[in-house]
């Protein structure tokens, strides 16, 4: 009868530590699921002491063809995801894979502060908008855009703008907002520009306008490029 604890064992020396964030945001850093496995296979091939892996060993195991995997490496190194370094080893100059550019991209602290102070910003804006302190239900509301939901900050206050142009400042419409965004595939503050351009091009002739508002003591997210 086979030794239980000998698959046990082999099963923990199988396991290879990999960062769950590169799973988490490899979308929002702007790479698609082949460079997401070629990154892996190398991840995997410098675990197991390759460190310069040659096409034939990444693709190996993968779907992609051997000219797909040079494709997605060239890529890579363009984008400032990889890069080839050098190392010496007992007088001897070797040549590796450097995923240090993409450690950087996922845990740049600068960009976490920055993250950071605009959710900060985010609460104080609607708070300014609303003229009052926000209730707990509604921090939890915003909490549960940028948690659950994952919207950026920039375009919670796209649609926050577009609320308070339209004359309607209420969180139930500002959701709606964003459900609708969502719906048409909108993820960024440029996105959601063209889709309200779209909307107001398309309202038919005759149909009862809202009220004008003084629109300019506020920020005007139609004419901002992206945040």
């Amino acid at each position: 009868m086979p030794d239980k604890s000998f698959f046990y064992h082999q099963l923990l020396f199988d396991q290879m530590t990999l960062p769950k964030s590169i799973l988490l945001q490899y979308q929002s850093l702007g790479l698609n699921e082949n460079e997401l496995a070629v990154i892996l296979q190398i991840y995997r091939l410098q675990s197991e002491g390759s460190r310069l892996p040659s096409i034939q060993d990444i693709s190996q195991y993968m779907s992609l063809k051997e000219h797909e995997v040079a494709q997605s490496l060239k890529k890579l190194m363009k984008n400032g995801f990889l890069k080839i370094e050098q190392y010496q080893e007992d007088h001897i100059i070797n040549e590796w894979y450097s995923l240090e550019p993409l450690w950087k991209k996922l845990y740049n602290t600068e960009q976490i502060e920055e993250h950071a102070e605009n959710e900060g910003n985010l609460f104080l804006l609607f708070e300014q908008e609303f003229g009052r302190a926000l209730s707990p239900i509604e921090i939890e509301t915003i909490n549960h855009w940028l948690d659950d939901d994952r919207l950026v900050p920039a375009l919670i206050k796209a649609a926050l703008r577009e609320a308070v142009l339209m004359g309607k400042l209420n969180f139930r419409y500002v959701d709606r907002i964003l459900i609708e965004w969502t719906k048409k595939g909108v993820k960024t503050v440029e996105d959601a520009r063209k889709v309200s351009q779209s909307f107001r091009q398309n309202v038919k002739p005759g149909q009862p306008k809202k009220e004008k508002r003084d629109t300019s003591v506020y920020y005007n997210w139609l004419d901002e490029e992206g945040e």
